[in-house]
């Protein structure tokens, strides 16, 4: 399917009427469709969005095992938990838009998708729309086998969770949008994400917990941009944030996610670099 067809699949549904009269789920249904097909074709791709959320996590429990998770109100299944859903934002969503994006960008697809009936908006949804239901599923799917095999339990505050769920998918598709307008080819693409995937798998939580990092660290890497969704889901699971708490990471998930909008909007490339 070349970048012609992908137009033409995005369209077909809402056919040739005015914009006003073809519905945007419509629209959004048949781009992600087209989407979904491309996506199913990169191996490479699917191997890594598929893959790395279900064996990072297990990679990093070895050194978790050495961590005093009890003393900071933790245990092996909800560390892994965490960790398997902030790699399920990074790599099953992330890495796996900002090849989306720079791919569709090279081959003018997108170029072509904003000459029809698509707004920016949709196409951007549209685009991001399959690697961010995969992330979602993953997630749910991750969440209930570390509770049921590794003992996690039941979430405490589960509209905790649902919050840093949503707002970890959004902003990382928000962010893999942001990273693709600075990234030249699709094959550059894998060295341009791997900043913030490294930078949030040590900083944000994932990987490693805030909790035992000195304070002055722990301070600033709260603040890193996956870091209010992290400490929501595991949040969500442990009941150890307090109303107040709660709120200002909400906020600051918020701030974030706001930010990297406008951010898109205003640098988001549409046409190839040259």
């Amino acid at each position: 399917m070349n970048g012609q067809e992908i137009s033409l699949a995005a369209t077909a549904d809402a056919g040739t009427r005015p914009r006003a009269l073809a519905p945007s789920w419509r629209r959004l249904r048949a781009l992600a469709r087209a989407e979904l097909t491309l996506f199913g074709r990169n191996r490479g791709a699917v191997l890594t969005a598929l893959l790395m959320p279900l064996v990072l996590p297990f990679t990093v429990r070895p050194a978790t095992e050495q961590i005093d998770l009890k003393g900071i109100g933790l245990s092996i299944g909800t560390m892994t938990l965490t960790a398997a859903i902030g790699f399920a934002f990074l790599f099953a969503v992330y890495s796996s838009l900002v090849g989306a994006f720079v791919s569709r960008r090279e081959e003018l697809v997108l170029k072509r998708l904003r000459t029809g009936e698509l707004d920016d908006l949709e196409i951007l949804t549209g685009t991001a729309l399959p690697a961010v239901c995969l992330g979602l599923a993953q997630a749910l799917l991750l969440a209930t086998a570390c509770a049921v095999l590794l003992d996690a339990g039941a979430p405490r505050a589960p509209y905790l969770t649902l919050l840093g769920l949503l707002s970890g998918l959004v902003l990382s598709a928000a962010l893999a949008a942001l990273t693709s307008a600075v990234t030249r080819t699709t094959e550059s693409a894998q060295v341009t994400a791997v900043p913030l995937v490294l930078v949030s798998m040590m900083g944000s939580g994932i990987a490693v917990p805030l909790d035992i990092l000195p304070d002055r660290i722990a301070a600033v890497c709260a603040f890193l941009p996956l870091s209010p969704a992290v400490r929501l889901v595991r949040a969500g699971w442990t009941g150890e944030l307090s109303g107040y708490e709660a709120l200002g990471t909400v906020l600051t998930a918020l701030a974030w996610t706001v930010v990297a909008v406008f951010a898109v909007r205003r640098w988001f490339r549409w046409e190839p670099r040259r």
